[in-house]
């Protein structure tokens, strides 16, 4: 992918109006690796950074100590260690508070995948599922794992990509393995197939482009009938397809209103609303609260590095 790494001392691109800023990979210099591995501060300041923010690249953070909060998108993850972190390109992430957090942080870029190119749909999974509290058998081995990785990548001995690509594979697949609970205990992972159409619908419904699509459209996206996703995602979830998207629509504007300056007239836009009004009667609805009030109470004054542009 192009534009995903830089050399050392680049400067950031300024991001669009309103909009987070983009962080890409640094690397040692043309042709290096897309590959970074090794402490919080052998990685730099900007991995603990306290600014919401997206990458370019992939991000599995093993946080051995600390405290405070780990923030992605609009979920709070208290930092209560050991944990595993995975944030995938796109993510809207920070740190909040506390004290570190301390551990080790792998960093690479969707092309550093080629040699396992089905890691790309694991990684996507556990960017959904995110947090990791890790017992201490997983740690343990989550521990060895990443330890093995930033030896690697410091020594860079004969091989030492293949290896480091492998050893990746390897975490990326022991991370899929790792247990995960909802809020309410119930374990996360299904199987079958209408549990696969169900996992590939809540994926396609947080793409930002699905605002304002209907079942229809996604069914014939996943090359299903209407009825079979609205069957399978009722198994699923118990809920039908048509409130997940009217619910995606809403979480997509309040991550807009949260993580960006774009106008409420720009929200709504990007949401599939062309009336303003209406998508601010929409947001109420499905909130409790105006778009205004929201931002004014989960926004924070860094949020974009641009300031809105000036009115016409």
């Amino acid at each position: 992918m192009r534009s995903t790494t830089v050399l050392p001392g680049t400067p950031s691109l300024p991001p669009p109006a309103g909009d987070v800023p983009l962080h890409r990979l640094e690397v040692a210099g043309p042709g290096a690796v897309p590959f970074a591995a090794g402490s919080f501060e052998a990685v730099g300041p900007l991995s603990r950074w306290d600014r919401p923010h997206r990458h370019t690249f992939y991000e599995i953070v093993h946080v051995s100590s600390g405290s405070g909060t780990h923030v992605v998108d609009l979920a709070r993850w208290p930092v209560r260690p050991p944990h595993l972190a995975v944030i995938v390109p796109g993510q809207v992430h920070h740190w909040e508070g506390g004290e570190g957090p301390e551990g080790t942080v792998v960093l690479f870029t969707d092309d550093f995948l080629v040699d396992h190119p089905r890691d790309r749909e694991v990684l996507r999974e556990l960017g959904e599922r995110c947090w990791f509290a890790l017992d201490a058998v997983h740690d343990r081995s989550i521990r060895q794992l990443m330890a093995e990785l930033v030896a690697e990548h410091r020594e860079r001995a004969p091989g030492h990509e293949s290896v480091l690509r492998s050893l990746l594979h390897v975490l990326v697949v022991r991370a899929s393995r790792l247990p995960h609970r909802t809020a309410d205990g119930r374990d996360q992972r299904a199987e079958g197939r209408q549990a696969a159409v169900a996992d590939e619908f809540a994926r396609l419904i947080a793409r930002p482009e699905a605002a304002g699509w209907s079942v229809r459209e996604c069914a014939g996206r996943l090359g299903v009938t209407p009825h079979y996703l609205t069957q399978a995602v009722r198994a699923a979830t118990g809920r039908p397809p048509g409130r997940l998207l009217i619910e995606a629509r809403a979480y997509q504007a309040q991550r807009l209103l949260a993580h960006t300056e774009l106008s409420v007239r720009q929200v709504a836009a990007r949401t599939g609303f062309a009336d303003p009004a209406y998508f601010s009667r929409f947001f109420r609805r499905e909130t409790g609260s105006s778009p205004g009030d929201f931002r004014k109470h989960h926004s924070r004054p860094h949020q974009s590095l641009e300031a809105p542009p000036a009115p016409a």
